[in-house]
């Protein structure tokens, strides 16, 4: 029997409770930390919790799991309890879109679906679309981070126009200073393990496929000068630490804090296949770097060729290896200083946050099922 208990809204400021897949500090778990972080600096009530545990997660003490598989009944029970005491859930990543589909089914409490990704990419075949656009229309809300994600959202899944919002990626500046000087950048180096001398491009992300580290690996096979600081982990990691480049790479892991990495370095490259807003090309324009990227999904909205970077058609190493050369040979200080303007200006998560707090208010003055009765 439905939960016919009214939303009870605490003035202007809802309680939030954001739900994340799974410990890890990478992609929409990133966003759900700094927002959640950045809500109870402003005094909004906000709490967050991981679906389930993860053995790459470096602390699990750091955030509260719900339970020990993403759609385990013992799970969608505690995430169904731990929804009594918000007013809103805000979930960020695939899996908890499902999770909150189904635990938050029958009651009155809503939630908004943080959409990251490019849903050409992670909907692919008939069958998928129609599920997913059936756990969509569940969603009170449904957050894009540009403009050209929320049309598609929107044209894909036959969504309500005044359901999806564009809400850019964002990020706290305050966690991400660019380095003051050659001493701070050796410093930093030191700190890494890093040679303190020469070019040094940093690669963030979890090494899969899609993530192409191996197209980063024959652009650099390329530049004989450079070397690769690679931070993540993932399937591909053993292999790639095999490519013919890889004596100049080095294998960091996972990075608990990636902003010693940036102001280690003279540059940030991506070289991925399929993205959206990627938020460690944030992450690196606020430290004030250059990026050279592959030129997918919305990558654009953050790197803007010849001004903050190069962007280069992704699957080339060629041409990866001859924009990154020209990255490094140029102008750095001026291509980091106008990435970290365009950052503040548009990705800064102080000016973002106004923009989710409107959207949370929004969506409980509706109320009803699924916010909208």
């Amino acid at each position: 029997m439905p939960d016919a208990t009214p939303v009870k809204v605490t003035g202007t400021r809802p309680r939030i409770l954001h739900l994340i897949t799974d410990p890890r500090r990478s992609g929409p778990q990133n966003l759900a930390h700094d927002l959640h972080r950045e809500l109870r600096r402003r005094g909004q009530a906000s709490a967050l919790r991981a679906l389930a545990p993860h053995p790459d997660a470096p602390d699990t003490r750091a955030t509260t799991v719900l339970g020990p598989g993403r759609l385990h009944p013992r799970t969608l029970g505690a995430l169904r309890t731990a929804a009594r005491t918000a007013d809103l859930v805000v979930a960020h990543g695939a899996a908890t879109l499902s999770a909150c589909a189904l635990a938050l089914a029958g009651t009155r409490t809503p939630f908004v679906y943080v959409s990251i990704g490019d849903p050409r990419n992670w909907t692919a075949g008939p069958v998928r679309r129609l599920r997913t656009g059936a756990l969509l229309h569940r969603a009170a809300a449904v957050t894009a981070l540009s403009d050209g994600a929320r049309d598609l959202l929107v044209e894909h899944f036959r969504l309500p126009a005044a359901a999806v919002r564009t809400i850019p990626n964002a990020r706290a500046a305050d966690r991400y200073p660019p380095a003051q000087g050659e001493a701070e950048r050796r410093a930093a180096r030191q700190s890494l393990g890093l040679p303190p001398d020469g070019l040094l491009v940093a690669w963030l992300g979890v090494i899969t496929p899609a993530k192409r580290l191996d197209l980063a690996l024959d652009a650099l096979d390329r530049l004989p000068d450079v070397r690769l600081a690679v931070a993540g982990d993932g399937p591909q990691r053993t292999a790639l630490e095999r490519h013919p480049a890889a004596a100049r790479a080095h294998f960091l892991g996972t990075l608990a804090d990636p902003a010693p990495l940036y102001r280690a370095a003279d540059a940030v490259l991506l070289s991925s296949d399929s993205e959206g807003v990627p938020g460690v090309l944030i992450e690196a324009a606020l430290a004030g770097l250059p990026a050279v990227a592959t030129d997918v999904g919305w990558v654009r909205s953050v790197v803007r060729d010849g001004v903050t970077g190069a962007l280069v058609a992704p699957g080339d190493p060629l041409a990866l290896a001859e924009a990154l050369a020209k990255v490094l040979a140029g102008d750095r200080a001026g291509l980091g200083a106008a990435a970290r303007a365009h950052a503040l200006a548009h990705c800064d998560l102080d000016v973002v946050a106004d923009a989710w707090q409107r959207l949370f208010r929004e969506v409980c003055e509706r109320g009803g099922p699924g916010g909208r009765g």
